[in-house]
């Protein structure tokens, strides 16, 4: 974060120095919400929350080196006492972000964000100074600490925003407001709080509304392959870049092809050129987001030979999201356990259906070790059930479904589409699942394992390449 002192930030946040006996003290290092990553001049930022009240840990951040606590309520130390902690962190980070004037770029959508975000990031990261949301930290607390890393010298703001009805992504693009924003995709994440896809689409919307018109530089970044997202070019006034396999699309991909373990390669073409992309990320649906990625790049200045050569060297930043391990006994770990909608469940399916002719010439098995997926609603019987179905479809070797009552509805799928015997089982916890594998597996077999991050499942993975200390820190 850019150095404030207390008094600016009292001034920025309507908030009161207590115990300050210098208000002119300025922080110089980072904001936290955790008082063990307070490093030397810090401002330690005190939720309450359902388990943990940061106020009672402010003493420890200030020890630790804090130079001050953004709090509710006096501490005991020197604080900036506001009337909300939320709201105050947040007009914080929209004061910073304006005072940086960096070119602030917003994502969103309902599947895919943190992937096409860490790729934006890597591309981006080629040409100027780059921060960028970590991990999934895309609501009213992560996206405003995101903000408040970057320093003078940060030239692009890369931030995921996530939404959960109908005007979050507004309140977000408030708090940082964005110059650039991309739509990746409108699907069914979350549509049982939404209560439907059409709603889904005007919450993503809203991205597209905050910018700034086109003779101000606003730029709305647009799937072309999606039809609720494309018409969104008429709900704004900011110039309307499409992405996709469409033939009108201003960055898109041609030749798609597949490697033999399941990476995809495509030739890009932009504007301004075309080049030759071969991607380390296994799925084909990962060409979408690079070519998301690439339009967000070329409409930022970069060649599309500079793009092309960023996205073939990009690989994966956040955690459990695809993460491809090989044991050393030949059994292949595919981690996508972070979470799951019908869409990700699908794309992650098929890419497991890619890396199995590479896994079948050795001898081995493809298995789709598979959990419930949540907050779908009504529609979560027939979700469940379609990708039990496609997992048939795919000649998935093994589908281990995992849970109660909707990985029963996984299984029943399976089932119903002619997977008989053997080949697909209902197992009732992570354990059981861990137990039926280790008993089961053999070199060369490939092992998806993927559900709602509600679940946990990401426990299999871990057991089964033997870091189950990981988990812990999640």
């Amino acid at each position: 974060m850019i150095a404030l002192s207390l008094a600016e930030i009292a001034d920025i946040t309507g908030g009161r120095p207590h115990d300050i006996p210098d208000p002119s003290v300025r922080i110089t290092g980072p904001v936290v919400i955790d008082s063990r990553q307070v490093e030397p001049g810090s401002l330690f930022v005190a939720f309450a929350g359902e388990q943990v009240d940061g106020h009672d840990y402010a003493e420890r951040a200030v020890a630790a080196g804090a130079a001050a606590v953004l709090a509710a309520r006096p501490v005991g130390v020197p604080a900036v006492v506001v009337p909300d902690v939320e709201k105050a962190l947040g007009a914080l980070a929209r004061a910073v972000v304006e005072r940086l004037g960096t070119d602030v770029v917003a994502l969103t959508g309902s599947a895919g964000k943190t992937s096409t975000k860490d790729l934006i990031a890597q591309v981006l990261q080629e040409h100027a100074p780059t921060v960028w949301t970590p991990g999934s930290l895309n609501n009213e607390i992560g996206l405003p600490l995101t903000a408040l890393k970057a320093t003078g010298e940060t030239r692009h703001l890369v931030l995921e925003m996530g939404a959960r009805g109908i005007g979050h992504i507004a309140y977000l693009t408030g708090l940082t407001p964005p110059r650039i924003g991309l739509v990746l995709n409108v699907g069914t994440a979350h549509i049982g709080e939404f209560g439907g896809r059409e709603q889904i689409a005007q919450a993503k919307g809203e991205l597209v509304e905050s910018l700034p018109p086109e003779a101000d530089g606003g730029i709305a970044v647009l799937n072309a392959d999606d039809p609720l997202v494309r018409p969104m070019s008429a709900r704004t006034k900011a110039r309307t870049v499409l992405f996709g396999e469409a033939e009108d699309a201003d960055v898109r991909a041609t030749d798609v092809r597949m490697t033999p373990g399941g990476q995809p390669s495509f030739t890009l073409h932009t504007p301004t050129g075309c080049g030759e992309v071969t991607l380390r990320l296994y799925g084909e649906h990962h060409v979408s987001n690079a070519l998301a990625a690439a339009a967000v790049a070329h409409v930022l200045g970069m060649s599309t030979p500079e793009i092309a050569t960023a996205l073939s060297g990009a690989g994966t930043l956040s955690r459990w999201r695809m993460e491809v391990t090989e044991r050393a006994d030949g059994v292949t770990i595919v981690n996508d356990a972070y979470n799951a909608n019908p869409e990700s469940m699908r794309a992650a399916l098929r890419a497991l259906a890619a890396m199995g002719g590479a896994a079948r010439a050795n001898g081995g098995r493809t298995w789709a070790v598979l959990g419930p997926m949540a907050e779908l609603g009504d529609a979560s019987l027939a979700e469940h059930d379609a990708v039990g179905r496609l997992a048939v479809r795919l000649n998935v070797s093994k589908l281990v479904a995992v849970g109660g009552r909707e990985a029963s509805w996984l299984q029943l799928g399976a089932y119903n589409e002619g997977s008989w015997g053997e080949e697909s089982v209902l197992v009732s916890d992570a354990q059981a699942a861990v137990d039926l594998l280790r008993s089961e597996l053999r070199p060369g077999d490939v092992v998806l394992v993927k559900a709602s991050r509600s679940i946990g499942l990401e426990r299999v993975a871990l057991a089964l390449l033997e870091r189950e200390g990981e988990v812990a820190g999640r």
